[in-house]
């Protein structure tokens, strides 16, 4: 998730990362000697305190034998739903661990112990394991504490110290609402922990999959430091872009406190971005594969600089190991039939009922009655430019002089919450907004909606479409990213389609595709027809958890080719 600074860089007249000129690693023997940098060596193999991880024992001792062919696999985030959200990336940790536990692959967990974790049902904490964690002034005392709750296939662990997450917020302040100013150094102990963690706890992963830029610089510390270490010598990394606008870009010094020699820090190489340091980069050019949660996402951030935001050149050079693998959604959790959030629930075969969540959700917003009779259209979004708010402001006349309500939740930038209050303020019964994140709320918008909208700028996959679709609420979308690769225009001609979709990035497109849906669900036949499209599609784990196996493999083929060629590098 986002270090909440966009990252298009400024134009340069040397040659640069965008150019996919990132220097290649450093043989073995070298790399080990001038990355550790007085360094310790990776320590071997040491055995936690008494009861480390009731769970995992559980797993490894109890539990029956993986079937051949599964994997053992620790998935290293920031953010895992239920315990910790701010974006999407939560959900597809939250559900990818426990469809990857259920067919039968070991699934360990791990993400920072923040202040504000949830507490699902059944919740509870086994006995935490402590070690060290050499950090640029000295050894800092890591905690990794395991957590179970109800219903919990994986194994989870939360990593804490110090007050590195012990505070309220995840990313940002919520006094100021700017990011944290030790965010570099919260995600640097971060990572040189959890590589001593899985040690500390005896998880020896075949597969290290890690997301985002806070997880960035795992596979460089790996083929580095860890380069000569028994412990992790099979071990394949799959590194995870969930948005490639939040790249962890911080100043140059950041290499000293990541334990970067200067000497690997140098313009084009894997941590040098425009003069400054790149999580995200390094993590794109030492893991073994990289994955990014749609196919059309994946082209587009080799394509060009609107989309690749610097890294398109990087990106491009990756060839086979780049894919493309779209998110998919909790079908258990967001679905008609069964939604406990809802006041109805419904499904294709009595559709009629539906409309008895329109109602609930014109009440919860305070819009009059008489708007059950006009379209409701819902938006469910972080309030950032990326989201397309701009073309809603541009487009905000056109689209109220029409017979249509808005229902807004979201939060996020400061220009966009003056631009739906005021909105509201303007058309009081037409406009809705809550400020913030509802849980509940989000899933009566969803269920109580008409249609949904989400005019992104760019989307590398987009959740909110697939929701809406499970309730038969049609979305609007511009054709970009993961929203092109889920939504198919409605083709007035064959009659055929799931949603209506615009290309070019402006107010009159957006407009105008607005305003096709607006004319189509006055013909209640065709758009019933539409709604029930929409709710035969499958978005569920399953076919998107085999591709990650399947990337997993192709992963471990690489390393094991790198690990031969480091064995002739050493021996000769």
């Amino acid at each position: 998730m986002p270090d909440k600074k966009r990252t298009t860089p400024k134009k340069s007249t040397r040659s640069s990362a965008a150019e996919g000129n990132a220097a290649p690693a450093p043989r073995v023997r070298r790399a080990v000697k001038a990355a550790t940098n007085g360094q310790p060596r990776a320590t071997t193999r040491r055995r936690a305190a008494a009861g480390p991880a009731d769970a995992l024992d559980s797993m490894e001792r109890k539990g029956a034998p993986m079937k051949k062919g599964k994997l053992k696999i620790a998935m290293i985030a920031a953010e895992m739903f239920p315990l910790a959200k701010v974006g999407g990336l939560a959900d597809v940790l939250g559900s990818l661990s426990e469809v990857l536990s259920e067919a039968g692959h070991r699934v360990v967990v791990i993400l920072p112990h923040y202040r504000g974790i949830k507490h699902p049902a059944g919740f509870k904490e086994g006995n935490p394991v402590k070690f060290p964690v050499l950090m640029p002034d000295g050894t800092e005392t890591a905690v990794l504490t395991p957590v179970s709750w109800r219903g919990l296939e994986s194994q989870v662990y939360l990593l804490g110290g110090g007050d590195y997450f012990d505070r309220d917020g995840i990313y940002t302040d919520p006094a100021t609402g700017k990011d944290f100013e030790d965010n570099p150094r919260r995600f640097v102990f971060f990572q040189k922990a959890v590589l001593e963690g899985l040690k500390a706890i005896e998880y020896r992963p075949d597969i290290l999959h890690l997301n985002d830029y806070q997880t960035g610089l795992i596979p460089s510390y790996l083929k580095l430091w860890y380069a000569e270490d028994s412990y992790y010598k099979t071990c394949a990394t799959v590194y995870s872009i969930h948005n490639l606008g939040y790249q962890g870009v911080y100043p140059p010094e950041t290499a000293e406190l990541a334990g970067i020699p200067w000497k690997l820090f140098y313009p084009m190489s894997p941590f040098e971005f425009y003069g400054r340091f790149n999580f995200m980069k390094a993590g794109v050019t030492y893991a073994d594969m990289v994955t990014t949660v749609s196919e059309r996402y994946a082209r587009e951030i080799t394509e060009s600089n609107e989309f690749g935001f610097g890294l398109e050149g990087v990106l491009r050079g990756l060839g086979p190991r780049l894919k493309g693998i779209l998110n998919g959604i909790d079908t258990s959790v967001w679905s008609p039939q069964s939604d406990r959030h809802i006041p109805q629930n419904f499904g294709p075969q009595n559709l009629h009922l539906k409309k008895r969540n329109k109602e609930a959700l014109l009440d919860k917003m305070k819009l009059p009655t008489e708007r059950m009779q006009s379209p409701l259209i819902g938006i469910i979004s972080r309030l950032a430019a990326q989201k397309g708010f701009d073309l809603i402001e541009g487009a905000a006349n056109a689209l109220l002089s029409q017979d249509v309500s808005l229902v807004v939740l979201g939060d996020g930038d400061e220009r966009y919450r003056r631009l739906f209050t005021t909105l509201h303020e303007r058309f009081p019964h037409k406009v809705a907004f809550e400020f913030g994140f509802n849980d509940p709320l989000a899933h009566l918008i969803e269920a109580g909606s008409d249609m949904f909208l989400m005019p992104s700028r760019y989307e590398p996959c987009g959740l909110n479409q697939m929701y809406s679709m499970r309730y038969g609420t049609v979305p609007i979308v511009r054709a970009t990213g993961g929203l092109a690769d889920t939504v198919k225009n409605w083709d007035p001609v064959h009659r055929d389609g799931t949603g209506f979709s615009f290309d070019p990035y402006t107010s009159d497109a957006l407009y105008d595709a607005v305003r096709r849906a607006l004319e189509l669900w006055r013909e209640p036949d065709t758009w019933k027809g539409i709604m029930l499209r929409c709710m035969s599609q499958d978005f569920s784990w399953a076919a998107s958890a085999e591709k990650y196996a399947e990337a997993y493999e192709e992963a471990l083929d690489v390393r094991r080719k790198q690990t031969f060629a480091s064995w002739l590098t050493t021996v000769g």
